[in-house]
């Protein structure tokens, strides 16, 4: 993730602003076009730390409509225009880098149906992730993705990232999920892709493409969703270990043994000492923890799957495996992992956090390399998260910007030890704004000029989200 930089992207005329005002203000109603300063400031950044970069205006639209309208305006004038919804991205993907409009969906937000029947459900993109999960759940039926920002996270956002989380390890991600989607491309057309029936291989995956084009290639107005029945229980577990390495170690056994967990979540032995006594204080002496989840429908199996995970994580060095007895404490683990990424500015002011992702053989020795770094550049490193599928959020801890050098050499010395064990730059946050200029070390310049391709068929005039996700090409 690049740090962030001065930019002097060219800026909309404001002769030009003022006719896109002009014209969005047809189109719109007066309280869904604003330009005060408070709301151009509230849209300048996300959670990427990539930078500031205010749009010249700020659109709401209601419906699909009114979505379509403001692409087709934009357009028309040569105004660059930016979809966003929460800003709680990590990649700057939001961000409305060459000013312009940015197209907050956020007032969409009704679920608009849930299915028992179907194992259905239907929602806008606005519709917080959390308040999904909760609809569902409360007619017995579970949405597995489970984004750590769930509580203000919005599902159009999980759409255009393909959001994972904590229980991709068992469930998989937004793409696994989304099977129809009500899309309007950049030119104004609004399409219907995908289905609504649970299996259906009519035609190209068009809603496999849109689902993770990261706001590129248009935006979802409407997302159909498959559901899955409730488990009745789930069992969670705290595993103990002196060391991130014998925890990485046991977590390759765990899986090796054919255990597929509903989540096993990685803490290490920095980010253990910046949760340390907020809400839960961990035994003396521990070094690394994970946070280990099973779910079903029989109870006495899922002890005893949990049980089977316990003892191969003590053959494989867990001081202590501590089993949550009811809901409060099961909720005070998950409250641990959740404050992770705050608490670690406890540490240090500064942090940069990168969500790499490795083969799952490979886990041990990518937290020894990173380690290995951070000592040899004198940063610190913490490393937690998704280590069930490989999926590490890489955390560098700096002191400030008289740093910013070492840094940007660590991140890059990061994303090429991934890449060097069969790795990807970026397991569910996306490239953004501010992975762009790494996406080649892992694609060749083939792959990126046919994504560009794409981009360009369905964005000819580039105004949709520009300079976002691809390099510029390289001089022949």
């Amino acid at each position: 993730m690049t740090l962030p930089a001065e930019h002097t992207f060219p800026r909309v005329s404001p002769a030009l602003l003022e006719r896109a005002q002009a014209a969005l203000e047809q189109v719109l109603s007066p309280g869904q076009v604003r330009r005060d300063a408070a709301t151009l400031e509230s849209y300048a950044e996300d959670e990427s730390d990539s930078g500031v970069y205010p749009p010249d205006l700020v659109v709401f639209p209601e419906n699909t409509e009114q979505v379509s309208a403001v692409f087709r305006t934009c357009q028309a004038l040569g105004v660059p225009f930016t979809p966003c919804g929460a800003r709680s991205g990590k990649s700057g993907g939001a961000l409305p880098l060459l000013g312009g409009v940015a197209v907050s969906l956020e007032r969409m937000n009704r679920i608009l149906s849930v299915s028992g029947e179907d194992l259905t459900a239907v929602v806008q993109p606005g519709v917080i992730t959390g308040d999904l999960m909760k609809a569902v759940e409360a007619q017995g039926l579970f949405y597995p993705p489970d984004p750590n920002s769930w509580e203000f996270c919005t599902m159009g956002g999980n759409v255009a990232e393909n959001a994972g989380g904590p229980r991709a390890l068992k469930y998989g991600v937004t793409r696994d999920y989304v099977i129809g989607l009500e899309w309007v491309l950049p030119g104004g057309e609004v399409l219907r892709v995908g289905r609504r029936t649970i299996k259906g291989v009519a035609g190209y995956d068009l809603v496999g493409l849109f689902v993770g084009s990261e706001g590129t290639l248009g935006v979802a107005t409407e997302i159909t969703l498959q559901l899955l029945p409730k488990p009745r229980h789930v069992k969670t577990a705290l595993v103990i270990f002196d060391s991130v390495h014998t925890a990485a170690r046991a977590i390759t056994a765990v899986l090796k043994a054919g255990i597929l967990p509903r989540t096993l979540e990685l803490i290490d032995d920095v980010a253990l000492q910046a949760v340390d006594g907020r809400g839960f204080n961990f035994p003396a002496g521990a070094g690394s923890a994970v946070i280990a989840e099973v779910d079903g429908n029989m109870e006495e199996g899922l002890f005893a799957e949990l049980a089977w995970l316990g003892e191969i994580c003590e053959q494989h060095g867990a001081r202590e495996v501590l089993v949550a007895q009811d809901e409060s404490q099961r909720e005070k683990l998950w409250a641990v992992r959740r404050v992770v990424s705050t608490a670690l500015r406890s540490l240090r002011p500064h942090k940069i956090s990168e969500d790499i992702a490795v083969p799952r053989s490979r886990i041990p020795d990518i937290i020894l390399a990173l380690k290995k770094m951070g000592e040899e550049l004198g940063l610190l490193v913490a490393t937690y998260g998704h280590a069930g599928d490989g999926n590490l959020h890489a955390n560098i801890l700096y002191e400030g910007p008289y740093q910013r050098a070492l840094v940007e050499t660590a991140i890059r010395r990061m994303l090429e030890l991934t890449v060097s064990m069969g790795g990807t730059i970026t397991g569910e946050h996306g490239v953004g704004h501010a992975k762009r200029e790494y996406l080649a070390m892992e694609q060749s310049e083939a792959v990126l000029e046919l994504q560009r391709r794409l981009k360009g068929f369905f964005d000819p005039s580039g105004m949709l989200n520009p300079e976002k996700i691809f390099p510029a090409p390289k001089c022949s």
